[in-house]
């Protein structure tokens, strides 16, 4: 099984017992990148969460973010890069750009 999968798997069991869950996924890398295009991390309502977007760099801001969208019901893109000072601020300072769609999970 694959650690997507394993993502998966966690955010269904989530669901299941009757939690909201959000998605993170990486949608487009640009340059240096610390995880690929379709890497994905699940946010549980109480912010607990698995999988990862970017190796570690930015999590704690998608996971904001994530727990935002399921308030809102809205699926957003966030957007870092190594020239933003937001990138800076959450740790991306690998040297290239990620954009991450982050989206509430329906059962």
């Amino acid at each position: 099984m694959s650690e997507h999968d394993d993502v998966l798997e966690e955010a269904a069991g989530w669901l299941e017992q009757g939690r909201k869950v959000a998605l993170a996924t990486v949608i487009e890398t640009w340059g240096s990148a610390p995880r690929p295009v379709g890497s994905q991390l699940a946010i549980r309502d109480d912010a607990t969460f698995v999988g990862s977007v970017s190796g570690g760099c930015i999590e704690g801001d998608v996971v904001t973010r994530a727990l935002e969208t399921l308030t809102s019901g809205q699926p957003e893109i966030l957007e870092y890069g190594v020239s933003d000072a937001m990138a800076w601020e959450v740790g991306l300072a690998c040297g290239g750009r990620i954009r991450v769609m982050v989206e509430p999970v329906t059962g």
